[in-house]
């Protein structure tokens, strides 16, 4: 792991670790975890908010101004609203990618649960992800909940990533293996 990596972790776990404490002092995991959806949506969706959280260029008093504003618009709890200004003080937005993660997974440990990221070529049904999730809980003994990604490049199949396990069933997997196959024979 680079160096710069490993900083963003640690300082995403003590961001993670303070908000999971509040909310949990304060009866508002729920609350939490409805902001944690509505900031991932946010990264995954805007290119936009992920310059302003990772670019030098934007001043603390226009990020501390513009995570206000996306906070009031995504009706983040006053707990998520506050550590978002905070670390837009502190010029440490960039760890948000970690910390939704990071809080995700304490929150989820916390209640005895595992997240199974899967990445799949189309989007899964309901009936499909129920399936897989019991089929996950049978092999891990926890409750799971899926973090779902669409790459179409994957022809088919999925890639299940549970900790530090991962399964790859894709076709794409599938044809590499077999093209390297096919070069060690020729």
């Amino acid at each position: 792991m680079s160096e710069t990596a490993s900083i963003s972790t640690g300082i995403a776990q003590r961001y993670a670790s303070a908000v999971y404490e509040i909310a949990k002092d304060a009866k508002a995991v729920k609350a939490i975890e409805s902001d944690l959806e509505s900031l991932q949506g946010a990264l995954n969706d805007s290119e936009d908010f992920r310059d302003l959280i990772n670019s030098p260029v934007y001043s603390r008093e226009e990020q501390g101004a513009a995570v206000a504003a996306i906070a009031k618009k995504a009706k983040l709890s006053q707990t998520m609203t506050n550590t978002l200004a905070l670390m837009a003080s502190k010029r440490r937005l960039f760890v948000l990618p970690a910390l939704v993660k990071t809080l995700r997974d304490t929150i989820a440990a916390d209640k005895g649960e595992v997240t199974a990221e899967v990445t799949s070529a189309k989007a899964l049904t309901k009936a499909q992800s129920d399936k897989l999730a019991k089929s996950l809980k049978a092999t891990t003994g926890k409750t799971v909940s899926l973090q779902t990604t669409v790459d179409e490049s994957l022809i088919g199949g999925l890639i299940v990533k549970v900790g530090s396990k991962m399964i790859d069933t894709s076709i794409r997997s599938k044809l590499n293996s077999l093209q390297n196959v096919m070069k060690e024979v020729g």
